[in-house]
């Protein structure tokens, strides 16, 4: 039996097998672990945005995609058929996957794509989380339009540890080309230059009013005065961190990439792409005769080109019943619009602020498992660098008429043509990878110094790999080549601890003495600091191979990625599950 929520325009209604899912989620009672069957057809659509109409890859024809709605323990069904000439993978961003590595998604990495005509299950049990995640596309640029909210609601009968709110708004942030994502990223492969920047950002696929011809596509929250709203924030965006305020409201920040935090208050949200943040919105206790724009803008730290621009939403307070009267006389057109004030672009000292207030709730009921002991340290630069120019007789237009890279280690990563998870499960790694990545770099130099003069990276298919249950301290360290820049990175299959950060050289005499091992924020994509280094711990109890990565998608696309191959355990529920039988193939 299906169950119908209220609607909003934002995200379409989506029909499932066993649910309807919708933008505001108010409680409602559904059994504890049951299974829950969705479809996802791969089409195009016609879209129109800026007043340019153009066909898209979307899911089940939406923009952004589908939301999924399950709570925690409650297994996944979910059915992708390619109906496009372009192949596809979908990755659930933040869910560990234990056991079920084949379900995560990232092309070349644990699968083969899905070619076209069609079609792979997704199967997985979500284990041990709630809160906001979201899913995307994770193959080429796809993902600038497949996309779209995965929320996982506590087990029922378990409050949130916050405010029971009034309603809850996913609010998924994106960007917008009018050009095809697809040729964008092609040209700046094949020029070895900087890619286009996108043309504008969206707020639930809606650019907004500070756009050309987009005052019609505009994200509207309608509230109630002196309520509590929870805002689930979802930065899906490809390139671009970025800040967000709404005007004249303060937010109350409990949660971040669906670990409940100890609660703050801010004005402004800094959100890097692949990172999901939940806050309380309180209204004011009156109809308050005015609306206010909620906006966002990037922060930007590298040398490159990005998009400047602003997109707007509009948090617009509903008539009750004690002001109904007015709005005979009050038009809401009418109304003064208050504008909130961002950051500069450039405000690390703003970002470094904001991630120091985060912290796990580290709470009897969610508690705060930081290892304390460490069996291996690693330790990763990470930044960009050059390749050859491969054009005959051609200057390419990256540095010096050479062709961008970004690498790890110094090592670009070299996406190979069958799925690293596939050749490791059946014992053919030989010609597909390396299991030796270097657990630091080969040639130390002065990181955030002046740069070497040598940019050069090497390139290769190159894995770590680590015995079940090992308990991994790895220092993420950014380089000034080419110019220090802030890197949002993703790890797939675990949640990490952040227990450290700063900026300037790493220092491991020094630094680890600093190091918060009682509740640091714990998180599956953390930014590492423009010019400096971060320090993460987590415990690789999940077999299978794991794909790390830079999460603005023009530094994976020139190789900032590497992956993690977690052997088995002894015990049956310590192995990798055998691959299911409609596995894609290459």
């Amino acid at each position: 039996m299906g169950v119908a929520l209220v609607s909003s325009p934002a995200f379409p209604r989506v029909f499932l097998f066993s649910l309807i899912t919708v933008c505001f989620i108010p409680e409602f009672t559904l059994a504890a672990g049951i299974t829950r069957h969705y479809k996802f057809d791969i089409k195009l659509q016609n879209v129109t945005r800026l007043c340019h109409t153009k066909s898209i890859i979307t899911v089940n024809g939406q923009f952004p995609g589908p939301r999924i709605v399950a709570r925690e323990d409650d297994h996944l069904l979910i059915k992708v058929v390619n109906h496009v000439q372009n192949n596809i993978s979908i990755h659930w961003h933040g869910i560990r996957q234990l056991q079920t590595g084949w379900a995560d998604g990232p092309a070349y990495v644990t699968q083969c794509p899905i070619q076209t005509g069609h079609n792979y299950v997704y199967n997985f049990t979500i284990v041990g989380q709630r809160g906001t995640l979201f899913w995307h596309a994770h193959i080429s640029w796809l993902r600038s339009t497949v996309y779209g909210p995965l929320i996982i609601l506590p087990k029922r009968g378990v409050p949130y540890p916050f405010t029971k709110p009034y309603n809850e708004v996913p609010i998924i942030f994106g960007e917008w080309w009018n050009a095809n994502p697809e040729a964008v990223i092609t040209q700046a492969l094949q020029t070895g230059g900087g890619p286009n920047v996108s043309d504008a950002y969206t707020i639930n696929g809606l650019p907004g009013p500070l756009y050309n011809c987009s005052a019609k596509d505009t994200f509207k929250l309608k509230v109630k005065p002196r309520k509590t709203y929870l805002l689930r924030f979802i930065n899906a965006a490809l390139n671009d961190e970025l800040f967000f305020s709404i005007a004249n409201h303060t937010l109350t920040v409990v949660e971040a990439d669906a670990v409940y935090v100890k609660p703050f208050e801010i004005n402004t949200l800094l959100i890097a792409p692949g990172q999901t943040t939940n806050v309380l919105l309180k209204t004011k206790p009156n109809f308050p005769n005015a609306t206010f724009f909620m906006t966002a803008r990037p922060y930007v730290t590298g040398l490159g080109t990005f998009d400047n621009s602003t997109v707007a939403g509009i948090l617009e307070y509903e008539f009750s019943s004690k002001t109904k009267s007015l709005s005979s006389k009050i038009s809401i057109k009418k109304l003064p619009l208050f504008k909130p004030v961002l950051p500069p672009l450039n405000d690390t000292s703003f970002a470094t602020n904001f991630s120091n207030k985060l912290r796990s709730l580290a709470s009897a009921q969610f508690p705060a498992n930081v290892p304390q002991k460490v069996d291996k340290r690693f330790f990763f630069t990470i930044g960009l660098g050059t390749n050859p120019c491969d054009q005959n007789n051609q200057t390419c237009q990256g540095p010096n008429g050479t062709m961008f890279a970004a690498s790890i280690n110094n090592i670009s990563f070299a996406v190979p043509t069958t799925a690293l998870l596939q050749a490791h499960f059946f014992g053919q790694s030989n010609g597909v990878y390396n299991p030796n990545f270097p657990i630091s770099p080969l040639i130390p130099f002065n990181y955030t110094g002046n740069p070497p003069n040598n940019t050069m990276v090497s390139n290769g298919t190159k894995l770590v790999v680590l015995p079940f249950n090992t308990s991994v301290e790895l220092v993420l360290q950014d380089t000034s080549i080419l110019g220090a820049e802030s890197h949002p990175l993703h790890l797939h299959g675990f949640n990490f601890f952040v227990v450290g950060q700063g900026f300037g050289n790493f220092d491991q005499n020094k630094d680890p003495a600093n190091f918060n091992l009682v509740d640091p924020v714990e998180r599956n994509t953390v930014g590492v600091p423009s010019g400096g280094w971060v320090a993460i711990r987590f415990l690789a109890d999940n077999p299978g191979v794991w794909f790390m990565h830079c999460h603005l998608e023009i530094h994976t696309s020139w190789g900032l990625k590497m992956a993690w191959l977690v052997l088995d355990g002894k015990l049956p529920n310590q192995k990798l599950l055998p691959p299911p039988a409609d596995l894609p193939k290459c």
